[in-house]
């Protein structure tokens, strides 16, 4: 069964409660990741994913890819790019890091 494209911040949030293993993936910029992250989440700048596939694809065998960036736009690309390349087991987080922020964790700054 394909994975949905998209998943929201509060199904991250209940999945990671419930010990599903979630490899989160921050695709915003350097700078925005300086203003703001997710705990146990790992940049890869849009830019640098075509150059991170392997890394990524390591990252997949060990759970579900969700990727972020602020709003979900970039990450949406992203999510499509990667299950063109293979990588199934990836779903872009709807809303971003803001959603996160207002819907998960207020002590994650917004900008």
């Amino acid at each position: 069964m394909e994975l949905p494209l998209e998943t929201t911040a509060n199904d991250v949030k209940h999945r990671l409660d419930a010990g599903e293993v979630l490899q989160l993936i921050d695709v915003r910029e350097p700078f925005e990741h300086q203003i703001a992250r997710i705990a146990n989440s790992e940049l890869i700048p849009m830019n640098t994913v075509p150059a991170a596939l392997q890394q990524i694809e390591h990252k997949a065998d060990g759970g579900v890819l969700i990727i972020f960036c602020h709003h979900g736009m970039r990450s949406l690309s992203v999510v499509n790019w990667l299950r063109q390349q293979g990588v199934t087991d990836c779903q872009s987080m709807s809303g971003g890091i803001e959603r996160w922020s207002t819907d998960v964790d207020s002590s994650v700054p917004r900008y």
